[in-house]
């Protein structure tokens, strides 16, 4: 026995298919979207104008610290206090410098170059 389908239904199909595969594409976006803007951004502390900013900056304990030198002089990122020591090379205006935070405190740092400025890192 030979089946056969109404032409209108065959136009049916050959619209539906293609809006079907649209509908889901984007669905599958929005998804990719919504689970990337879940995401924490990662801390920045930028060096600009002689200064860290921000000056205090709290994060979880494991978080990963970048510092970025937005400076047209080199500094440096020195510990000066709380349970982990760390500190950079000399960074010039681009370079990043990060440290993950392994340890709930209180971190004070300088740039050792121009010790005026200070910031603190808050891990909890």
């Amino acid at each position: 026995m030979k089946h056969s389908f109404p032409r209108h239904r065959i136009a049916t199909a050959l619209v539906a298919l293609p809006l079907a595969i649209f509908c889901t594409a984007a669905l599958l976006r929005a998804g990719r979207i919504a689970a990337a803007a879940a995401q924490p951004l990662a801390p920045v502390v930028t060096i600009s104008n002689y200064s860290f900013q921000p000056t205090t900056l709290t994060v979880a304990k494991g978080a990963t610290v970048t510092w970025v030198n937005k400076d047209g002089d080199v500094h440096t990122i020195k510990s000066s206090g709380g349970s982990e020591a760390f500190g950079s090379a000399a960074l010039d205006s681009g370079d990043r410098f990060t440290f993950t935070f392994l340890h709930a405190g209180t971190y004070h740092y300088i740039c050792s170059v121009h010790p005026y400025m200070h910031g603190m890192i808050v891990v909890r």
